[in-house]
């Protein structure tokens, strides 16, 4: 009897159409992910003839891509693990780097959503326009910038197993984030704090995005934190693959 194995690419666009039907059918929680960056440069009007459109827009974006990082993806991954997903696929013939890599597509997709909302918003809510270039470049930066609270999202989910613990702690780190990433870039928790956010994954990650925008800006300060941007992604996601089990027990 001979036992035919589909192709890689067959493999890859039957789990892509499974997850998105999986994001279209918890379109509530994609649409909640979306309005938070949204509510944030509404709410910051006031801010973009002091701080500037690139400032208003950066802190959206950045907020949005810990939303999309620790929210979505891990409690997602959390939660399929739990149900025994994972391990299903894994009996198929199915290569366990298209599963993740599956998964990792459609969260690329809505960086690219959430930041093309974030855009739409600032020129409709807030009148403001970047320039070409400038929009290119984040989309690229927010990529980057993504990559590093998806790596963040695995090494959790990958250090926790049970998924109400992943729920919780993801929630905390989040808030964290906004908390120190909000406040702090505003220096209402001192200038020391203010210097220091700069150089955590909310400020370097903001930081590339704000020069992105304005790309004339572009300087040392701004290349030493992609650097360390990228660092970051690879230190999480290192301990995300080590830690990571396809099954609770």
């Amino acid at each position: 009897m001979e036992i035919t194995i589909p192709k890689t690419s067959a493999v890859m666009t039957a789990l892509l159409r499974a997850d998105f039907t999986t994001l279209w059918r918890n379109r509530r929680s994609v649409v909640m992910v979306l309005l938070v960056p949204v509510i944030i440069t509404y709410s910051w009007k006031g801010l973009v003839a002091s701080a500037g459109g690139a400032f208003v827009l950066s802190n959206a974006i950045t907020l949005g891509l810990v939303a999309v990082g620790l929210m979505g993806y891990t409690n997602s991954i959390a939660r399929d693990r739990e149900k025994g997903v994972f391990q299903r696929l894994r009996v198929s013939p199915v290569p366990s780097w298209a599963i993740m890599a599956s998964r990792l597509i459609v969260q690329l997709t809505m960086i690219l959503l959430l930041t093309l909302v974030v855009f739409i918003a600032g020129y409709k809510l807030d009148n403001i326009s970047m320039s070409a270039t400038g929009y290119v470049l984040t989309f690229l930066a927010a990529i980057i910038g993504g990559a590093v609270y998806l790596s963040l999202g695995q090494a959790i989910v990958g250090r926790i197993s049970n998924p109400e613990t992943v729920s919780s702690t993801t929630r905390l780190v989040y808030f964290s984030f906004i908390i120190v990433g909000m406040f702090g870039e505003l220096g209402v928790l001192g200038e020391k704090f203010k210097h220091a956010v700069d150089w955590t994954p909310y400020g370097t990650v903001k930081n590339i995005l704000a020069t992105s925008l304005e790309p004339a800006t572009w300087n040392n300060h701004t290349s030493e934190a992609l650097l360390v941007t990228v660092g970051y992604t690879l230190v999480f996601a290192t301990l995300g693959i080590k830690w990571f089990k396809w099954n609770t027990k």
